[in-house]
């Protein structure tokens, strides 16, 4: 079933859908331009993300839809003109596919040598490409986030010496979270005990209210501590949170492609991952356009988790506060290698001990290429 949010020449009548695009021209870019991708891009970019339409982990992509999106409600698509910064039409369509429920959970980067058709995937977690480096490797040519969102949260009330993860390793608090390879080095590390973590959390609020706050719980720095206070009548009150990443320096949601169609895709890329790191730029500079794009899609989609206005909104204030997209100055996207390296090292022996065993040897350089990289587009601008 395709479901038309917006078509050239619509009039849209508030009908069943309930979803009121309006559309206009994009004008194009200009021909042979740094923008136009017409001549180096495939006609249709497709990229698998990793989760439901959303503003954290796949935001950049989303701010590059054009307004005339066709929208594929069973198999959770969107296809639209690509739109470079200003609005200008890239001579090209980009294809976003939701993940995570919407593909089964089935990894990001096994959907990538499952369908040849997806040029680039977006795991959740960058730690995905270290766990499968030796059967389903993967380069990435950028990252839309710095450092990954993940924390584990506290009820300060109930807490009050508590002040970060270390801390709660300190106490017989019960952490319960969602399967993750950053709380096995935790706890292998002895930062957390063993005895104290619980792998049966579902993302669900659910027991951390029922609880009363007396156990901490995963969660996304960018959603979870807006949606525990405004959000959630039961609770309705502020929770504490520290990044995972202070511990295990795992970068946010990164564009990958497969290593064996890097020669082909080069020359898209080198066009491609400007357009998306000044996209990652407009979005913290301009956020309502795409918060409410990614809000109906999800909608449409039927996506089992709410996403809502405020939300969107706590997503790009707390991307600004915590730095995620980008240390300040620094390049969006690039890749600090040593940083990379650091993940290996620490990862590494996390997924040996799992039986998933990496690849032998495993660099930085496999992973991760600064090559595309337009080093001029900072979050101050170009």
């Amino acid at each position: 079933m395709l479901s038309v949010l917006a078509a050239c020449g619509d009039s849209d009548d508030g009908g069943d859908d309930g979803k009121n695009t309006e559309n206009t021209a994009s004008p194009a870019a200009e021909a042979g331009g740094a923008t136009d991708l017409s001549k180096e891009c495939p006609e249709t970019i497709v990229v698998q993300t990793a989760w439901w339409p959303d503003i954290t982990s796949a935001g950049a992509m989303y701010q590059l839809l054009g307004d005339d999106m066709d929208v594929d409600a069973n198999a959770k698509k969107v296809t639209a003109p690509l739109v470079a910064s200003g609005g200008k039409d890239t001579g090209v369509k980009l294809e976003l596919r939701s993940g995570g429920p919407a593909i089964g959970f089935n990894p990001t980067s096994s959907q990538m040598y499952t369908d040849d058709s997806i040029h680039l995937g977006i795991p959740q977690g960058f730690d995905e490409a270290i766990q499968n480096s030796d059967k389903q490797p993967t380069l990435a040519v950028m990252s839309l986030l710095a450092k990954n969102p993940q924390v584990i949260m506290w009820d300060p009330e109930k807490h009050p010496d508590v002040k970060s993860i270390e801390d709660i390793g300190k106490t017989d608090t019960t952490v319960v979270y969602v399967p993750t390879p950053y709380m096995d080095y935790l706890t292998s590390k002895g930062i957390l005990k063993k005895d104290q973590v619980d792998s049966s959390g579902d993302g669900s609020p659910a027991r951390f209210v029922a609880a009363g706050g007396d156990i901490a719980t995963s969660g996304y720095a960018t959603e979870d501590p807006y949606i525990y206070e405004e959000e959630l009548p039961d609770w309705g009150k502020p929770v504490e949170s520290q990044l995972a990443y202070e511990y295990y320096p795992n970068p946010g949601p990164s564009p990958m492609i497969r290593p064996a169609d890097k020669a082909e895709l080069a020359p898209c890329l080198k066009k491609l991952v400007p357009v998306i790191q000044q996209g990652a730029v407009d979005l913290m500079e301009n956020p309502d356009p795409v918060i409410d794009k990614v809000i109906e899609l999800r909608d449409t989609f039927k996506a089992d988790q709410p996403f809502s206005k405020g939300v969107g909104k706590y997503s790009v204030e707390q991307m600004q506060a915590l730095d995620l997209v980008a240390e300040p100055g620094k390049p969006v996207g690039e890749f600090d290698t040593a940083r990379v390296q650091e993940l290996i090292d620490v990862a590494g022996p996390v997924f040996e001990s799992q039986k998933k065993p990496i690849k032998d040897g495993l660099t930085p350089e496999d992973l991760v290429t600064n090559e595309f990289i337009d080093t001029s587009i900072t979050l101050g601008g170009e």
